[in-house]
């Protein structure tokens, strides 16, 4: 019988790079399949400087490094284009958001319509039975599903950016490393001399890269300077576009230092779009910061069958932040309202919320509106 072919997404990373390596040590029959999801020749001001060059997403020495992973390995690898369902599935709806003063989150977006959508499509053109990538997450067959689980290295656990997959997409991926931590795959890579073994992790947006995120979005949508207030209506500051900021935030308001305030830190509390006003307040734990509910509209359900009722949950509502206990009840087929009474700080619109029963993530969806004592913040 001949052994299953799994087609991996191979990055050039160390993740991807020891994911494909456990699966041929497992005895799959594994090629590789590069993503390239970005043009990195849109309105890159760079062009024709060499010296500038480390400000383009380096997907071409990414595609480098896959090369010399599939050749050590004794594997095929593929390329392919997705730039243009990157563009409309993810850096479209990336940019709409920006433009309502929302902070989105284009990853979990890569991951519902890219890595798990287009390129598993490819993928079984190619002939795979199933697809693999380099996440740390888990899965495993339960009740006739599949459930999502999170990685065992509890740090690194990506399954808040994989919540929009559906039991489809789930029943035909594997996460070769989702049962390892981080330094056990640095380990392995260097004990079997995997060309990634020492290379960086990726941080941030392949499609901003180490550029200048302000100058970047600039390019797209205008930005519009306006004031900086408190909630007492005291003008101090100017801020360069609503766009740029994001709640919570403490760094790059520029308003240090004031002599009718004390030496508190100031952050983000508030936007007024159509005033085109930020609001700020002082202290780490300033209550404008905080809330208790929030609603969650595009819900992904990843099992199936949707519970009645209301639920008692644990939710995140930023990656690698701690859960929050909360209880959640549909408001609609795709609209959860979440209660949390302990309250949550920085709790964000377009931001996703996602929901877990211990190490089972059930699924997630965005940020809508945020509330304290059922008034709703201005988020």
């Amino acid at each position: 019988m001949l052994p299953e072919k799994v087609i991996i997404g191979l990055s050039g990373g160390v993740d991807s790079s020891v994911a494909a390596w456990l699966l041929k040590k497992e005895g799959y029959d594994v090629e590789g399949l590069f993503m390239r999801n970005w043009d990195s020749a849109i309105n890159n001001d760079h062009l024709g400087n060499p010296s500038l060059d480390h400000m383009v997403c380096p997907q071409e020495r990414d595609f480098e490094d896959a090369k010399k992973v599939a050749d050590q390995l004794g594997i095929q690898l593929h390329r392919h284009d997705f730039v243009e369902q990157y563009w409309n599935d993810v850096f479209s709806y990336f940019l709409d958001q920006y433009k309502k003063g929302r902070t989105p989150n284009p990853d979990i977006l890569c991951n519902k319509y890219i890595k798990f959508e287009s390129f598993r499509e490819v993928a079984m053109e190619l002939g795979a039975d199933k697809i693999a990538m380099g996440h740390y997450a888990r899965v495993r067959r339960k009740n006739n599903e599949t459930q999502l689980l999170r990685g065992v290295d509890r740090n690194k656990d990506q399954t808040y950016f994989l919540c929009q997959l559906n039991q489809e997409q789930l029943r035909d991926t594997l996460f070769p490393i989702g049962h390892l931590k981080k330094d056990d795959v640095r380990d392995l890579a260097s004990r079997y001399h995997i060309p990634t073994a020492d290379k960086k992790d990726s941080t941030g947006i392949c499609f901003i890269g180490e550029r200048d995120f302000a100058k970047f979005l600039s390019n797209y949508i205008p930005a519009q300077p306006g004031e900086i207030k408190t909630f007492d209506d005291d003008v101090i500051g100017k801020h360069d576009g609503l766009m740029y900021y994001t709640i919570g935030q403490r760094k790059g308001l520029g308003i240090g230092g004031l002599t009718d305030y004390d030496n508190k830190p100031w952050f983000v509390a508030g936007k007024d779009m159509e005033k085109n006003v930020l609001y700020v307040v002082q202290g780490v734990h300033h209550p404008k910061l905080y809330s208790d509910s929030c609603i969650v509209k595009d819900v992904n359900w990843i099992s199936e069958s949707h519970f009645s009722d209301k639920r008692t949950v644990t939710v995140k509502f930023r990656y690698r932040q701690i859960d929050h206990p909360a209880i959640i009840e549909w408001i609609d087929d795709e609209t959860i309202s979440v209660s949390y009474p302990k309250q949550a700080r920085a709790v964000t619109p377009g931001q996703a919320c996602v929901f877990y029963d211990e190490e089972v993530c059930l699924g997630g969806g965005t940020i809508d509106q945020v509330f304290m004592d059922d008034i709703e913040r201005l988020y």
